[in-house]
């Protein structure tokens, strides 16, 4: 959800040549994976075209992993018995949790209170976003399993209880790089990074996170919280 508002609402000066060619690249993704190839390394070149076409074409390239990421066989078995999508996952896992995400957060988290008056802490920015993440994605998520079940569309995995899905909605609105992100494209002309707009966002954020984090966390971990839980199931906290 968070890539597509970045492509609708984040995206200026389209250029078609460079979106239809990013286009012709999606097509010989989508013909590697019909005709079965499992060499990552012809993903990720093409991968790289598409990226590059996105950039110039205007729409967010943060679009084209999206894209690439579905062209990448989950079902078809490389030479090692792994799938080619897993495969690169796991190539890529140590580089983006210990290399990209802490150099992340680390340059998009900070948050600095001089000259920031209480005021600005209520206004609705903040508040918006917090009450955004703990209440709306919760809310929303618990919803729409709730919706497709009472409908016959799915069922819950055996060992779920509502309890359950309730504690692992609440986890859900832990929202770190994507609302970082998507809040630094929203308020980038606000006036840099220490404007009290940059600064409220981030502490919607966090604080939306951290209440987030610790319901989740207090919703799961006690079996007061889950209640109806199945048989077998013993209290251990996280």
């Amino acid at each position: 959800a968070g890539i597509v508002i970045i492509a609708l609402f984040y995206s200026a000066d389209l250029s078609m040549s460079a979106f239809l060619l990013a286009g012709l690249g999606v097509i010989v993704l989508v013909a590697l994976n019909v005709r079965n190839v499992t060499h990552i390394a012809a993903y990720v070149l093409v991968g790289l075209f598409v990226w590059l076409c996105v950039l110039k074409s205007g729409v967010h390239a943060t679009l084209a992993g999206v894209v690439v990421a579905m062209a990448i066989p989950l079902k078809v078995k490389g030479e090692n018995g792994i799938s080619p999508l897993h495969q690169l996952e796991h190539d890529l896992h140590p580089v983006v949790a210990f290399g990209i995400l802490p150099v992340f957060a680390f340059t998009n988290a900070g948050v600095s209170l001089e000259g920031l008056k209480p005021a600005d802490l209520m206004g609705s920015v903040p508040l918006g976003i917090a009450l955004g993440l703990f209440l709306g994605k919760p809310i929303g998520i618990f919803g729409s399993v709730w919706l497709a079940v009472k409908m016959g569309m799915a069922r819950l995995p055996e060992g779920m209880t509502w309890g359950r899905l309730h504690g692992v909605s609440l986890l859900c609105g832990v929202g770190f790089t994507m609302s970082l992100f998507i809040g630094s494209l929203a308020f980038e002309h606000a006036g840099g990074s220490d404007s009290a707009a940059f600064v409220t966002y981030r502490l919607g954020i966090l604080s939306g996170s951290l209440c987030s984090a610790l319901a989740g966390y207090f919703m799961l971990a006690y079996p007061v919280a889950c209640q109806n839980h199945p048989a077998g199931w013993t209290h251990s906290p996280l």
